[in-house]
């Protein structure tokens, strides 16, 4: 395939770097880290004015009708900044979750404000195994019924505007996805401790009367409705994966180059060019296969889902192994929650479980080209 990017491409590549350059530094990555709302309000409306909350939104809406590798191109850059925001989830897996199985009055009156960074959305899906897996689901709901229960690990719910749950249907076949507004009566919201600079919640439901105007496509239709938008934050998930990991790349590399042992630069001494060249191998590797995925599921391939799998289980593994790797490059300060290294390794981390661990992904493969388990 030919990865070449076109005019507008590279235009947003080039504001993309510049924006976090100047904008995002890790020192305020390492602020917000500490902070409760682990969120700065002031660059997400910066980024509003620059139309990216609005990339994935037909100009009829007020976005500006960008395809899929735009999205991956700028993900890619958020990861390489470690920028903590909402962007993920309501401009990309909520935004698709609309496009594809929202009504006409529901992609009218969220579409417009998220293309405008003025709405946030954001996906409650998750319980207590933490899988993505529709055999996970347990909360029930189905219209003129009452939504109770939880959902957890919900991202950026205390500064989203809406939730999309998916609940199960009351015969358990089936699932339907409702359209819930956070500051409704009934929702309730707890923080979880992680360890990453991510802000996840638990949100729970009490007694909310469920009605057509909340559900999501028609009746039963929640898992055809959300399984494509699980890809695509799979895959945008990957593209931040890549996007630390060649940061970690940079920071080593030029450490390398004025860390001086034994009266010269470490990176003279060859174990150190070896770590170096591995590090660029795993990350050029993950690249390609991140665009490779993006594409096919941009084009509608039928083996776009088996290529998502595959980037992003390679480069949860792979980008693990080059912050680990960057650590011992680095030496006693790539320890040190002072440096921003830590930053980029925890943000792969919780990258690399969200919308399926590697185990999950490499299982999907398996599937696609016919691999079964064996019974002991």
């Amino acid at each position: 395939m030919d990865f070449s990017l076109t005019e507008s491409q590279e235009l947003l590549l080039s504001t993309a770097r510049d924006v976090f350059q100047q904008h995002c530094p890790t020192t305020l990555v390492q602020e917000l880290a500490l902070n409760e709302r682990g969120f700065a309000g002031d660059l997400w409306r910066r980024i509003a004015e620059l139309g990216w909350p609005g990339l994935m939104i037909p100009e009829t809406f007020g976005g500006s009708g960008g395809s899929l590798l735009d999205i991956v191109l700028l993900v890619e850059q958020m990861g390489y900044a470690c920028f903590p925001s909402p962007y993920l989830q309501s401009a990309a897996v909520c935004t698709s979750i609309l496009l594809n199985g929202g009504s006409a009055a529901q992609q009218q009156r969220l579409l417009p404000p998220m293309a405008r960074g003025e709405r946030i959305c954001t996906l409650a899906i998750l319980e207590e195994s933490a899988s993505f897996s529709p055999n996970a689901i347990t909360l029930a709901g189905d219209v003129g019924d009452r939504l109770n229960g939880a959902k957890l690990f919900v991202k950026d719910a205390h500064i989203a505007d809406d939730l999309i749950v998916v609940a199960r249907s009351g015969n358990g076949t089936h699932f339907n996805l409702f359209l819930l507004e956070t500051a409704a009566p009934g929702v309730s919201l707890q923080p979880i401790d992680v360890i990453s600079d991510e802000k996840l919640f638990e949100v729970a439901f009490n007694d909310i009367p469920l009605t057509e105007a909340m559900r999501i496509g028609p009746v039963g239709s929640g898992w055809n409705t959300i399984a494509p938008a699980l890809r695509l934050g799979a895959l945008v998930r990957c593209a931040e994966m890549v996007g630390c990991a060649q940061r970690i790349l940079d920071i080593c590399c030029d450490y390398a180059k004025v860390r001086e042992q034994s009266g010269r630069p470490i990176g003279a001494f060859q174990a150190i060019q070896h770590h170096c060249a591995d590090l660029l191998r795993h990350v050029e590797a993950s690249r390609g296969l991140l665009y490779n995925a993006a594409s096919r599921h941009q084009e509608g391939m039928s083996d776009s889902a088996a290529a998502i799998a595959t980037a992003k289980a390679y480069a949860h593994d792979a980008g693990l192994w080059v912050a680990r790797k960057g650590h011992q490059i680095m030496g006693a300060i790539g320890y040190c929650e002072e440096h921003p290294l830590h930053l980029f390794h925890k943000r792969i981390q919780a990258a690399g479980l969200d919308f399926g661990d590697a185990a999950t992904h490499v299982e999907t493969v398996a599937q696609a080209i016919g691999l079964v388990a064996m019974e002991s």
